[in-house]
């Protein structure tokens, strides 16, 4: 998994709120488990019209949102079903942070496991960050530090937010659970080995 430190992006602003899963990746793209590949299919319902072209009304197809890396969003991010699959669609698509009054629990949570680091701001905070990136012409940045729980840009906005260090932790050094515990092999092998011997008659 990519670690995530500081990460500097252009924002792209997606003023709605419950935004859910099948609305990320709609259902009829899950027939896959590799965690590659979903980038296209992001937001499909509302990325394209009917008949396959761009929708340019939706805010991913702007101009100024092309390459954008962090995606600013309404409340509850992320809800509906739990597929994993939606924050692959997100980091495949190229974004490596979202920020939001609030996400869904198990979708906050998938999130840390994919590299990608969902960060929680106040509510007026969001709007001002929404605002900036709706008012900018060419694109507007934002500069997003883990290791210092800082949102910040380069015209006076500065906010800070709180994560368990647990999971700050499993994204600073790139660890899914499955790392985590990888880490821990040679004291599982040791212990599986101490189990395995027969026990010494007479010893307790």
């Amino acid at each position: 998994m990519q670690a995530f430190k500081t990460h500097s992006g252009r924002v792209v602003a997606l003023p709605r709120a419950d935004v859910d899963t099948d609305q990320i990746i709609p259902k009829q793209f899950l027939k896959r488990i590799e965690r590659t590949g979903f980038g296209p299919s992001l937001f499909f319902d509302w990325r394209y019209r009917p008949d396959g072209l761009p929708n340019p009304e939706f805010e991913l197809n702007h101009p100024d949102a092309a390459g954008a890396s962090v995606l600013v969003t309404g409340p509850n991010f992320g809800c509906g079903s739990s597929r994993e699959h939606a924050p692959w669609a997100l980091h495949d698509y190229g974004f490596r942070a979202l920020i939001a009054p609030s996400f869904a629990d198990i979708f906050y949570g998938n999130c840390c496991q994919n590299g990608l680091l969902p960060v929680v701001l106040q509510e007026g905070e969001v709007a001002e960050l929404i605002r900036r990136a709706e008012a900018s012409v060419g694109g507007y940045e934002l500069n997003v530090d883990l290791i210092e729980r800082t949102v910040s840009d380069t015209a006076g906005f500065a906010a800070r937010f709180q994560m368990d260090s647990y999971r700050r932790e499993m994204l600073l050094r790139g660890l899914d659970e499955i790392g985590r515990t990888l880490e821990l092999e040679a004291g599982i092998a040791a212990f599986e080995r101490h189990r395995s011997e027969p026990a010494v008659r007479g010893v307790s």
